[in-house]
């Protein structure tokens, strides 16, 4: 009679824990159309310059803030919050496997930190959007909100990370449909 009752109980947690993960407190993404810039790391789209001039500029391996109320300061390369930016990867098990199946064996043997995919670096204004809210942009893929623009003001505003200078000038300005997720 124990072990029945056992595992009833263990049966009941269980079913009771699927379905509260299957509700998710009825929380639902959002859509929304929104303006989405891109930016990359290069001193023109970061404001930063190498060297500073009361060296004469011979520390030409710093990197100096250029515009702003921080102008003059060290300037770190890292977001926002902490982290440093970085461009979406997908992974294994995604639509990217599919249209390029050729990078399988290369995801699972030769670099198999390919094989998780990451989220891509989005800058937004923190009024509307908290540090580490999840959001899909097409054409770009999953990203976290981890950095602030200084021309980012407004819930319809985004900025995306991009690791060339070259691909953020492709991307300009669009307006596409954004999907936010809790």
């Amino acid at each position: 009679m124990d072990r029945r009752r056992l595992s009833r109980i263990v049966f009941l947690f269980l079913i009771t824990g699927l379905i509260l993960a299957l509700c998710a407190c009825g929380a639902k993404p959002q859509t929304r159309i929104m303006e989405v810039t891109s930016y990359c790391g290069c001193g023109q789209c970061c404001d930063w310059e190498r060297g500073s001039w009361k060296c004469l500029k011979l520390d030409f391996w710093n990197r100096y803030i250029t515009k702003g109320p921080k102008a003059g300061a060290p300037y770190s390369g890292l977001t926002a919050s902490g982290t440093k930016p970085r461009e979406p990867r997908p992974g294994l098990f995604s639509v990217d496997s599919l249209v390029h199946p050729w990078m399988i064996p290369v995801r699972i043997v030769l670099f198999p930190w390919l094989f998780l995919s990451q989220d891509g670096t989005i800058a937004a204004d923190t009024r509307y959007y908290a540090f580490g809210t999840r959001m899909y942009v097409p054409g770009y893929g999953c990203g976290v909100v981890e950095d602030r623009g200084g021309a980012i003001k407004g819930p319809n505003r985004l900025d995306i990370f991009y690791k060339s200078h070259h691909e953020a000038l492709q991307w300009g300005r669009r307006k596409v449909k954004v999907t936010i997720y809790p």
